[in-house]
């Protein structure tokens, strides 16, 4: 006979998970509605007990999974109605699928920039230097350059004219989301980001598929490394 199956271990919560989820539980209890605005972050994280730090980790988690948007210069917005019971649940399912998009990213991204190289006109590449020229100016105001990221992207995309990689990009879109906006929530990243986005576009303006390949390649293993998210508890 079979010895039973025991349980899996209790998976203790992580700090930032806690307060994800009570700040769920807040907004729930409050009845806030898409486009209210939450406490300041220093007004949060006294009430909450916690450091500004940790809130700034719980407020991303929240951002990733659809809960909040956090703009820069008009504080965090909520977008949806807070989620009952599935905060942690939804954190924690970003972090077991974040492996496979990366790989997605990195297969399909590098051929789109080779293709783009070989493909791009001029009107693509003043799509791609408008994308740069924002983001810097985003994150030069302080911003993290989420939406202009995500337009670099768009117009690499576009640039590469293949309809069906177009659609695959599409259908991972929103999983390719919450890596950009943990990716660009840590320290330092955007202006790292921007770097990137520059050596693909000046392998891209040179026609040299080989190098935006290897140059966009880098770029998505930069953003894999997103550990914002999955701290040891």
């Amino acid at each position: 006979m079979d010895s039973p199956r025991f349980p899996r271990p209790v998976l203790r919560s992580r700090l930032y998970e806690q307060v994800a989820d009570q700040i769920s539980t807040w907004i729930a209890e409050n009845g806030l509605l898409p486009g209210d605005r939450l406490p300041p972050e220093r007004e949060l994280a006294q009430r909450l007990g916690v450091s500004r730090a940790t809130l700034s980790q719980a407020l991303v988690a929240l951002e990733v999974i659809g809960v909040v948007v956090v703009r820069h210069g008009d504080g965090t917005v909520l977008t949806e109605r807070a989620r009952t019971g599935a905060v942690i649940e939804a954190i924690r399912a970003h972090a077991d699928r974040l492996p496979e998009i990366i790989e997605a990213r990195d297969a399909l991204e590098s051929k789109l920039a080779a293709l783009a190289a070989i493909r791009r006109t001029d009107a693509d590449l003043a799509a791609i230097r408008a994308a740069l020229e924002e983001m810097e100016r985003d994150i030069e105001a302080g911003g993290r350059g989420v939406d202009a990221d995500e337009q670099f992207h768009g117009a690499i995309t576009a640039a590469a004219r293949s309809e069906l990689l177009t659609q695959m990009m599409a259908a991972i879109h929103d999983l390719i989301r919450e890596t950009r906006l943990e990716s660009l929530s840590q320290p330092g990243r955007p202006r790292e980001s921007l770097a990137g986005h520059r050596r693909v576009a000046d392998a891209i303006a040179a026609g040299d598929p080989a190098a935006a390949a290897a140059a966009m390649h880098e770029h998505v293993m930069l953003v894999s490394d997103v550990a914002l998210l999955r701290e040891q508890p």
